[in-house]
């Protein structure tokens, strides 16, 4: 009797091929996974972080004993500031009172939700007198 050799696979060789491959594909598939869940995570700092900038550039603008609380739209977001005094006003020889103000600012997303907020420190200021011509 004569044996003929084997062309081909066989089925126990075709089962093991599809486990090596699905586990390469389930390793490489979680590999993606974490890698998009990175950048997404990077992508909410940088906006969180530009977000940031622009609020403290806009907060520059105000002072906080004249105006202790209000809101203000920035493109896409919205943001609301409470401030309260952390010193005394201060009332010394020139034309104006100071205090120091602890500003707390809230910012909502595009579509009016929580988004972040954060902790502000700002002099607060007044004239109260005028100079006088010699």
């Amino acid at each position: 009797m004569k044996r003929s050799r084997q062309l081909g696979f066989s089925m126990l060789e075709a089962v093991v091929a599809m486990v090596l491959i699905s586990g390469a594909g389930y390793a490489l598939f979680g590999w993606i996974n974490s890698n998009i869940m990175t950048l997404n995570s990077i992508r909410e700092a940088n906006a969180r972080a530009e977000a940031t900038q622009n609020i403290l550039e806009y907060m520059d603008s105000v002072n906080p004993m004249l105006k202790p609380e209000g809101t203000a739209s920035l493109g896409q977001y919205r943001i609301r500031w409470e401030s309260k005094p952390e010193t005394l006003i201060q009332d010394g020889t020139g034309l104006y009172q100071l205090a120091l103000y602890d500003a707390l600012v809230k910012v909502e997303n595009g579509q009016a939700r929580p988004w972040f907020d954060f902790r502000v420190r700002k002099v607060g200021y007044k004239k109260v007198r005028e100079i006088l011509p010699p």
